[in-house]
């Protein structure tokens, strides 16, 4: 016998029908007895750890958690309804003895099991369990990392459209993670956010495979593909690259191209692209294929919003770009209150100036957006569904511009196409804006103090909704990144500012009222 069998109580200690409790290696064991069988358990309930030596054993070794009625087989550990497994311990009886073996599976089949039930929880998007799963592969020091990579490749071909902002969303909290090396549970908040998001996003959703023909890439022959809105030819492309172990550097000018190729989603094209590569430099290249995939989709499926109406002045404005007569520095408050075309033709007009000038002042611009919002836009009934803008669009002002100037500092040629749709996000917010910023309101002392405090309270960030976690990670995040890429002292003045309203104001997200509204309007309208 080895030494993991360790003396648990007498069988004259332990009566028919009853239960016993003991303590080892800083372990409680729950021993019930059945007649002449003996079972040893843990005593606590994998659930959220109340005693099992209070619950029932019915004569089918069913064991119940009285707490919240779950039911395990006390035989094999299974939980009767799906959720985590019991330990359970073989039993031996010497003499009047009773023995238990407490030796622990080898390390690589305990990790397998944590990562199986940890897949059993992403499936059921239970954010508990997944946290306890998580935690449990923490503590066998294991990478928990693989639980993240193991998530994206779950979840990749289930998305319908590719991306959404859970894979987003888990870069920015990689960066958290790393910052807070050292502090285990901030860390596993960051790593169950991601996880728990990419399960939400994926929940119930079928499977939309990926084609699996190949062909050597070639950056224009993509770029037409996405442009022609052919899956087929893009995913060819994407996965010639992969097949010949391309690095992400030597397609991400494609990406970002095809990105800023039109005024795209809503700035969501150009914000994958710059954190698609953050995922797979922190997670290593096993996450490439269904990363590179995935955001493939999402380019083919993405709205060209600079066809519509609204800003169909963007591509003549943009043909034209290099004609500005515009000169001096160009000053962010210009822009305020300038409807899309007026904001396009003054951003043109500077279009002469360093790049990196006119971008601060287009950012700055988006700051004072958010410092200028009506908020009262948020209680708005009887308006139009063209109208129903908030603060959520109001943040992607910031995003966008961040993820604009990291790429296009990569591929310069690509800075008119980035500064002219930043001047849309400008344009587009600016009729439900009030006259005048209001920075004395929310002017913030010290800057760098205040995004630690403002960084801090995503660790705890109280949001059921995982659309509005992530644009409170990813704009706080955005505007620390252009405040520590030395913007200019007003524009740091308005980021700042701007992130301390945002994050203090009232988010209306669910409109009941103005959906009945819309709904019968367009009902009666359509006939």
């Amino acid at each position: 016998m080895t030494d993991t069998w360790k003396r648990a109580t007498t069988l004259s200690k332990l009566e028919d029908g009853g239960c016993k409790v003991f303590r080892v290696s800083g372990k409680q064991i729950a021993l019930f007895r059945r007649g002449e069988q003996i079972y040893a358990c843990n005593n606590r309930c994998p659930h959220e750890g109340y005693p099992l030596s209070e619950g029932d054993l019915d004569g089918d070794c069913v064991l119940t958690c009285n707490w919240h009625n779950w039911k395990f087989d006390v035989e094999s550990g299974d939980n009767l309804y799906g959720g985590d497994r019991l330990s359970v311990y073989p039993v031996e009886i010497r003499g009047d003895e009773i023995w238990v073996d407490l030796a622990e599976q080898p390390l690589t089949v305990r990790i397998a099991r944590v990562m199986m039930q940890l897949r059993e929880a992403f499936d059921d998007n239970d954010y508990q369990r997944m946290a306890r799963e998580l935690a449990r592969l923490r503590q066998l020091d294991a990478d928990p990392l693989q639980a993240l990579t193991s998530a994206i490749h779950w979840s990749h071909d289930h998305l319908e459209f590719g991306w959404t902002h859970a894979y987003a969303a888990s870069a920015d909290w990689l960066l958290l993670y790393a910052e807070n090396a050292g502090d285990a549970e901030k860390q596993l908040v960051c790593l169950l956010e991601c996880v728990a998001h990419i399960a939400d996003d994926a929940l119930r959703m079928e499977s939309y495979p990926f084609s699996h023909e190949l062909c050597a890439y070639d950056e224009d022959h993509f770029v037409d593909a996405i442009e022609r809105e052919d899956e087929k030819a893009a995913i060819a492309c994407m996965r010639g690259a992969i097949k010949e172990k391309t690095q992400f550097q030597d397609v991400e000018r494609g990406l970002t191209r095809a990105a800023l190729l039109h005024y795209n989603d809503f700035g969501h094209s150009i914000i994958y692209v710059s954190k698609a590569g953050t995922l797979i430099d922190r997670l290593g290249s096993g996450v490439t294929e269904p990363l590179l995939l995935s955001l493939t989709r999402s380019l083919v499926y993405s709205r060209r919003e600079d066809r519509i109406p609204e800003f169909r002045r963007y591509a003549s404005t943009l043909d034209a770009w290099g004609q500005g007569d515009a000169a001096g520095k160009p000053d962010m408050h210009a822009w305020h209150k300038l409807g899309i075309n007026k904001a396009l033709e003054l951003t043109a007009r500077f279009s002469a100036a360093p790049a990196e000038q006119l971008y601060a002042a287009l950012l700055g611009a988006s700051a004072g957006n958010m410092l200028a919002y009506d908020l009262q836009q948020q209680n708005k009934v009887n308006i139009p569904i063209s109208d129903n803008i908030g603060w959520l669009d109001f943040t992607h002002g910031v995003t966008f511009s961040s993820a604009v100037r990291m790429q296009c500092e990569k591929f310069p040629a690509l800075w008119p196409a980035g500064l002219l749709q930043m001047s849309c996000f400008i344009g587009r917010n600016a009729s439900f804006t009030e006259t005048q910023p209001d920075l004395a309101s929310w002017r913030v002392d010290d800057i760098d103090e205040f995004f630690v405090g403002a960084i801090a309270q995503l660790h705890d960030h109280n949001c059921s909704e995982f659309i509005v976690s992530a644009h409170l990670l990813k704009t706080v995040l955005a505007a620390r990144t252009e405040v520590q890429a030395n913007a200019p002292a007003e524009v740091a003045e308005y980021l700042a500012a701007a992130i301390n309203r945002f994050l203090h104001s009232p988010l209306k997200r669910k409109q009941a009222r103005r959906t009945a509204h819309q709904a019968m309007k367009f009902v009666a309208m359509d006939g």
